[in-house]
């Protein structure tokens, strides 16, 4: 199965460290964020993983290469311009050649296994959720047994964790789009399962949070 990092991003909220340095470059328990993925996916399988770049991005790609110091084969999208989740996805989709592939954030931090679930034959899209931290309280979807609604409560928030099928982005044009309306029509469908991950989650989305996490005794 192959998997993607989103690492495109400019980093606004982790300014000014993003002003020089990729979000997936900063350092958490003195390794890189991004390292800390690699390592997880290979432990969890995976051989092939794509990484999308757009800001400061071949600091990514000088200090990753191929792949081959974690025993994977890392391949490259390039964004001149951002493209947001959906758009940098569709993007890739021809470098991931499974169906359904992963796909994780780049600028989170887990002790999640990545393992591949069994997903239905019909969905479209496999998602991890967690619950709510302090930032974002309301959450963003709802978990009823397996399956995962864009309405109701009480709602959970999306991990940044999912594996998703080549379909899912049928009719989708190349550009600047989101994920969630794809996901929240899909939902309405009946077509998205998850799980609710209650291991370690953090969303390294601020200096703050950063540095909370170093500053935290255990790590995965």
């Amino acid at each position: 199965m192959h998997a993607m990092i989103l690492a495109a991003g400019r980093g606004e909220r982790m300014r000014p460290l993003t002003d020089h340095t990729p979000k997936p470059l900063l350092t958490v328990a003195g390794r890189p964020l991004i390292e800390h993925h690699l390592s997880r996916l290979r432990t969890a399988g995976y051989q092939d993983i794509v990484i999308n770049l757009a800001h400061l991005g071949e600091q990514i790609r000088a200090h990753l290469g191929d792949g081959s110091a974690w025993g994977l084969r890392i391949h490259y999208s390039r964004e001149d311009v951002a493209l947001e989740t959906g758009g940098g996805i569709l993007q890739a989709l021809p470098l991931l050649e499974s169906d359904p592939f992963l796909v994780i954030n780049g600028d989170i931090w887990t002790d999640h296994p990545l393992n591949p679930p069994t997903m239905a034959g019909d969905d479209l899209a496999h998602l991890i959720l967690v619950d709510n931290p302090p930032h974002h309280g309301a959450g963003d979807f709802r978990l009823m047994d397996d399956r995962v609604l864009a309405e109701g409560l009480p709602r959970l928030t999306f991990a940044g964790i999912g594996w998703y099928r080549h379909a899912l982005f049928s009719g989708c044009r190349p550009g600047r789009f989101p994920l969630a309306p794809l996901l929240r029509t899909a939902m309405a469908l009946g077509r998205v399962s998850g799980r609710h991950h209650t291991g370690v989650w953090q969303d390294v989305g601020t200096v703050e949070r950063l540095r909370a996490l170093n500053a935290l005794p255990g790590r995965p």
